[in-house]
């Protein structure tokens, strides 16, 4: 009883102890892909007495498996405290991989505890670091204020990040930079806009620290303590010292060789890495700036000396912004490659200081085009007489745009694969083997009375062999072998690992407009609208009756563009529209502009002066038609920017002689229609809309609103955007045209035949989208396409899906997220209940199901194939929901507005050369998606290939782990050149010539497993296992009954006993072999196995359908061939000094072709159970069968053509093989519920409500 009363308080305590550390765990970065749990320790000193004393008594064994194991070694010398009395921190990131880091808690003196407090100190002695001399009486007032005022705030740095702890909310947290005040747009230029004293910058630079993205390049010494502590070399060099003890030095040396050149070669890749992302992060990361100090004061400083809430000058000639800074006055053209990998310049305006707008809170995200990113480079600004273009700094360093992208390529989150985490079970198990024969040897040797030592080495040895040593090096050859061969097709990567992640792909999200298109759009035509209906469609709008009226005039005035050493540039749409146009843009320089008028820096105007009349018959509203013989000129005023949000811009412009203003809109048909007046909207809208994006045009719709006449210059500078674009009247459709590029719809079928499936990720129009998707072949011509549009909640009515089948439905929706009334041939439903269907679906309705139908989102993304209207920020959750439902996603993109889906995807695959590429794993110097099934192709042949190399690493140790416990049994080994030419000639040379089979030329169908532990795998390699141990089992016993056969001396000739007429002489060797190495069973054995290792090389080196077959692989068949030649020669033909240097002895001539036939035997059977039974019956009636039973397709993956004479076999391999018949992956598992699922897919005419509703589904 008091032991049951002992182990309960014990537990008692236990759980107490998990109860406190529950309490006291917090959450840092919530809610971000950063976030971490963390708890809190102090130095508890007798446990590192006990921790410095296991070390010593381990050899400092213990020191290296508490570096490896960061939590071990927290909770090993620290004792559990609350995190705001913590000495060391111990955090753990809440991802799928729940990572574990250390950290130190440090502290600091300030004069403040957070560093956007207001300081009241009467001079700058009392900020610590302050740039003033003091003199010996000041020092010691500064100490003495110190103590006396000075707080002390706790911090620690984890990732290039500092935490500083919050008394309020009793956690560490992040100061980003201004955005941390959650100030609105207006307070900014009201309180920010003049800048901060040096007082201020001094404080503040003690919680944000210097302006740089320092990329310390670590020394070679660092980078070898950190490569040498992995667990494979310690493993290696325990290795090394155990053979070296057995003097097994030449192996010993040569397994040295080869891990100083592995160490060598990885050094100075992560060297090389490190110096290029220095090299492009330093390049402009220290430039000199102009800081305002107050309303009038600028002083020139370092950019390294910026706080967030400085306020600096930007120049005329642009600069490389070193930070991220909000423009508060003038406009900024600026080149945004390095973040977005679009190289058109973007403009940037001034934050809107007024409105809706200026009360809105300021994020760096939703106000992009008014924010100045790190890294980008401004190439010119424009400003009006006397002012200066200003921006704010809102972040610095680590924290900007560009900080963030370094941390992420210097901090990546490791490479979640299946392959991995398999193969480290799979070497387990052969620890787990390795154990069994240490047991079995310590047993043995004890049995037969060996000396201690001779245990404790020959006991180690067989952990050695049954672990190898080169396993790593090997599976890492094929990928670089495949990185090779994808840069010689124009594919780079940066990120090697993810290769073998390309053979698993099995779905690709592709980017419409530049990447399934075209990149530019050639005008079709123009429809303009006259008296309240539809003209007919013009293809000139330059022609003398058009190029007069407001129509024309939106096209050549509504736009970004910008002279950059006089050429035009911007926006390839808005660049075609203008040309279109014939007329001529003129920036005046600063000059021209103080001699003229403030208020026209860029004019545009038609290319001849054309007399008055020339359009004669339009109204008054839509043709600003001369009077008299004066220039035309029209100078923009303001621009409201391009936004992805609103899907729409706008200018204020003013003609030459107006008084009045005129502002002209320009957007997506559907948003344009909205704003305008309706009665200027034809009644014929939608069905024109409707017939030109089915045909795969993109349609742009004009407006254009006469301005009142009271507003001056400066009124409109600080007007909010939403009192403009209202009450417009609707000008008309510009119709652009968006090729399909040449190889799109051949790489889509090839995808399609492969069974990978296609998805289109867009910002363009949903019918547009859906038309494209059905001329490149993503969308069958017989197959229906519903649109899931979605309304979130309105009033009293819940949020709801109306199913839109686009095929037969006679009117559109006027808004991405109103239901329209659908008109269907009830017959056409009913005739064909399982037509292959496809979702279609907007940004907004993706957001309203997101959020309102999250059980139903899952279902609906399984076989959405066209998503328009898409953020970016969208297509990165896009991403991640088919992530969860257990695809493998592939991403391709031109680079603009896909950096976040790039990253996200486990392949992302851009066609933008530029420095946005860094985002990527995989970028294609060609422009098209042909890229894509290169880089599949090569991802499987990869992937095959290290399995491959993985099988056959495991075969290699097991059978010289049969050959050593077999001989273990009799007190011998195999010799050290022995294991030298079977380790180095044999097994090194086969490894790395293997993995030289190139890519299969098509792809096809079935996808290469992704698990170790998976049916076929596991059995390939057990039956090889059993088979090599029976044949060496069987060689070993027929060897020992044998007639001639006797324990093997130096004086032993069992050659003459069978053959007289071989010349061979006795061996004569050292009077005493005292390892036993030289005897008949190890000569066999020897040569069994090193024909064993060829076979399984053979046997696991498959071609077709992954790879090209191993013949045309002529390094390792010329490998292959040599040693099978070498080893037939020694084996009928001996030669006496090579069986003295491998420590072989004579045996008879007939007992040599009894080996031959064994060897022949085991090749045999070895083939017929890999090809024929594995690869032929089990895949055909099996594994295949059980593969596409899954795929996402079910109505052509469910009936494998099977003939009636297999189906027997077939069920009872299924029984015995497979049987699990729920598919593992997400996405299988949903398409097997859905397959006969009465109500799915939704009937046409239906709504389907959230699930608050008490209605679910009703009929329209």
């Amino acid at each position: 009883m008091g032991t049951f009363q002992i182990a309960h308080v014990k537990f008692g305590l236990f759980m107490m102890s998990n109860r406190m550390e529950n309490k006291e765990l917090k959450i840092l970065n919530q809610g971000t892909e950063d976030e971490m749990e963390v708890w809190g320790y102090r130095p508890c000193p007798w446990k590192m007495v006990l921790v410095g004393v296991g070390a010593l008594c381990s050899g400092g064994l213990l020191l290296l498996l508490l570096y490896w194991l960061p939590e071990w070694g927290v909770k090993g010398t620290c004792t559990h405290t609350t995190i705001q009395e913590a000495h060391t921190l111990l955090l753990r990131s809440t991802d799928e991989f729940r990572r574990w880091f250390r950290s130190t808690v440090r502290v600091m003196l300030s004069p403040g505890r957070r560093p956007f407090d207001n300081l009241e100190l009467p001079n700058a002695a009392h900020v610590p670091n302050g740039d003033r001399a003091y003199s010996a009486s000041q020092e010691e007032s500064q100490e003495k204020d110190i103590h006396g005022q000075h707080v002390q705030i706790r911090y620690f740095t984890l990732h290039s990040t500092k935490y500083y702890w919050n008394d309020l909310t009793q956690n560490f947290e992040v100061y980003k930079g201004l955005e941390d005040m959650r100030v609105s747009c207006s307070s900014i230029h009201s309180d920010h806009s003049s800048g901060i004293n040096k007082l201020l910058q001094n404080y503040r630079r003690l919680f944000f620290e210097v302006n740089e993205i320092a990329v310390r390049v670590p020394s070679v010494f660092k980078l070898l303590i950190k490569e040498v502590l992995n667990p494979f070399y310690i493993f290696q060099l325990f290795s090394v010292i155990l053979w070296s003890s057995e003097e097994y030095y030449y192996y010993a040396a040569a397994i040295v060789f080869m891990s100083v050149i592995s160490i060598a070669t990885s050094l100075y890749t992560v060297k090389k890495q490190y110096v290029m992302l220095h090299d492009m992060v330093a390049s402009h990361s220290v430039v000199r700036v102009s800081v305002c100090r107050g309303s009038k004061e600028i002083e020139e400083a370092m950019s390294t000396d910026l706080v967030p809430g400085d306020v600096i000058v930007i120049p005329t000639n642009g600069m490389i912004m070193p930070c991220d800074a909000v423009l508060v006055q003038g406009t900024c053209i600026v080149n945004e490659s390095m973040l977005t990998g679009e190289s058109v310049p973007v403009t940037k305006t001034s934050l809107p200081s007024s409105g809706d707008e200026g009360a809105g809170i300021y994020n760096t995200e939703e106000h992009k085009r008014h924010t100045l990113f790190c890294g980008t480079h401004i190439i010119q600004t424009r400003f009006y007489t006397g002012e200066l273009v200003k921006a704010v700094v809102v972040r610095t360093g680590f924290s900007t745009e560009k900080g963030m992208l370094v941390r992420s390529i210097l901090y990546p989150k490791p490479t979640d694969f299946k392959l991995y985490r398999d193969a480290y079970l799979f070497l387990l198990c052969l620890v787990g083997v390795a154990c069994i024969g240490f047991v079995y040897t310590v047993v043995l040797s004890i049995i037969n009375k060996v000396p201690a030592k001779t245990i404790v080495v020959e006991s180690l040895d067989i952990i050695t062999i049954t672990v190898p040593p080169a396993l790593p090096a090997a599976m890492t050859a094929g990928i670089v072998y495949a990185q090779r061969r994808l840069k010689n097709a124009g594919i780079f990567c940066i990120s090697p690992q993810r290769i073998n992640m390309c053979g698993q792909l099995n779905l690709v999200c592709f980017d419409k407009t530049g990447t399934l298109t075209e990149d530019g759009l050639d005008l079709w035509g123009i429809q303009t609208v006259e008296e309240g209906s539809f003209s007919p469609p013009e293809d000139d709008p330059a022609k003398e009756g058009l190029v007069k009226t407001a129509f024309v005039a939106g096209m050549a005035c509504c736009h970004s563009l910008t002279k950059i050493e006089g050429e035009l540039s911007g926006d390839p749409l808005d660049l075609k529209m203008f040309n279109a146009t014939g007329w001529i843009l003129e920036e005046p320089t600063e000059e021209e502009t103080a001699l003229h008028n403030p208020i026209m820096p860029t004019v545009v105007r038609p290319p001849k002066q054309g007399a008055p009349g020339a359009s004669q018959s339009a109204s008054p509203s839509q043709n600003m038609e001369l009077s008299e013989l004066t220039a035309y000129e029209i100078g923009i005023v303001r621009q409201f920017p391009f936004s992805s949000a609103l899907q729409r811009m706008s200018v204020v412009v003013r003609r030459l002689g107006e008084k009045r203003m005129d502002a002209y809109l320009k957007g997506a048909p559907e948003v344009v229609a909205s704003l305008c007046k309706q009665d200027t909207v034809p009644e014929s809208f939608t069905e024109t809309l409707e017939s030109y994006t089915r045909q795969g045009f993109r349609v742009i719709a004009l407006a254009h609103r006469q301005l009142e006449a009271k507003l001056s210059w400066h009124k409109v500078q600080s007007l909010n955007r939403d009192l403009i674009e209202n009450n417009m009247e609707f000008l008309g459709l510009i119709i652009m045209q968006n090729k399909l590029k040449e190889e799109t719809a051949g790489v889509l079928e090839e995808l399609r035949r492969a069974n990978i499936r296609m998805v289109m990720v867009t910002g363009d129009n949903m019918l547009t989208a859906v038309s494209v998707a059905r001329d490149c072949g993503m969308i069958a011509p017989h197959e229906r396409v519903i649109i899931a549009a979605a309304a979130p909640p309105r009033d009293t009515q819940p949020a709801r899906i109306s199913w839109q089948y686009t095929d037969d439905c006679e009117q559109l929706t006027h808004k991405d997220s109103q239901p329209v009334d659908i008109s269907l041939e009830e017959h056409a439903y009913s005739e064909q209940p399982r037509q292959r269907f496809h979702f279609a679906m907007s940004g907004r309705s993706f957001a309203v199901i997101t959020e309102y139908f999250p059980d139903l989102l899952q279902k609906l993304l399984l076989h959405t194939t066209v998503f328009a209207r898409m953020a970016p920020d969208q297509k990165t959750q896009l991403v991640e929901v088919l992530q969860s439902l257990d695809y493998t996603v592939g991403m391709c993109g031109d680079g603009a507005n896909d950096c976040g889906a790039l990253k996200r995807a486990h392949s992302g695959i851009s066609l933008s050369e530029l420095e946005a590429s860094v985002a990527s794993p995989f970028t294609s110097s060609t422009s098209n998606i042909s890229c894509v099934p290169n880089l599949i192709r090569e991802g499987r042949a990869a992937l095959i290939t290290s399995f491959c190399v993985f099988k056959f690493m495991a075969l290699y140790s097991m059978i010289q782990y049969i050959s050593v416990t077999l001989l273990y049994s009799v007190l011998s080994n195999l010799g050290d050149f022995q294991f030298l030419f079977i380790d180095v000639a044999i097994i090194l040379i086969i490894a790395f010539t293997m993995s030289l089979n190139p890519a299969w030329k098509e792809l096809v169908s079935r996808r290469p497993p992704s698990s170790l532990i998976s049916g076929p795998l596991l059995f390939s390699v057990l039956t090889q296992i059993l088979t090599c141990l029976a044949f060496q089992v069987l060689a070993f016993l027929w060897v020992r009954g044998q007639s001639w056969y006797e324990v093997w001396t130096p004086l032993s000739d069992a050659c003459n006993v069978s053959s007289n007429n071989l010349s061979h002489g006795p061996n004569i060797t050292l009077p005493h072999d005292h390892k036993n190495i030289r005897n008949y069973e190890n000569t066999t054995l020897f040569y069994v196995s090193s024909f064993q290792y060829l076979t399984v090389a053979i046997i696991f080196s498959k071609g077709k359908p992954f790879r090209q077959p191993s013949y045309k692989n002529w390094p390792f068949m010329l490998s292959c061939l040599g040693l099978y030649i070498f080893l037939c020669l020694i084996m009928l033909y001996p030669v006496p000094a090579i069986d003295n240097f491998l420590e072989i002895v004579c045996v008879p001539h007939a007992w040599r072709m009894t080996v031959v036939v064994i060897v022949i035997l085991n090749t045999a059977v070895s083939f017929l159970l890999e090809t024929l039974v594995l690869d032929i019956i089990l895949w055909r009636l099996v594994f295949s069968r059980d593969k596409l039973g899954g795929s996402h397709d079910m109505a052509s993956a469910t009936r494998s053509p099977q003939s009636s004479n297999d189906r027997w076999g077939s069920a009872i391999l299924s029984w015995l093989f497979c049987r699990k018949k729920t598919p593992r992956a997400r996405y299988m598992h949903l398409a097997q519920e859905l397959q006969d699922h009465p109500d799915w897919p939704p009937k046409p005419s239906t709504l389907t409500y959230a699930p608050s509703a008490p209605h679910i589904s009703v009929s329209l």
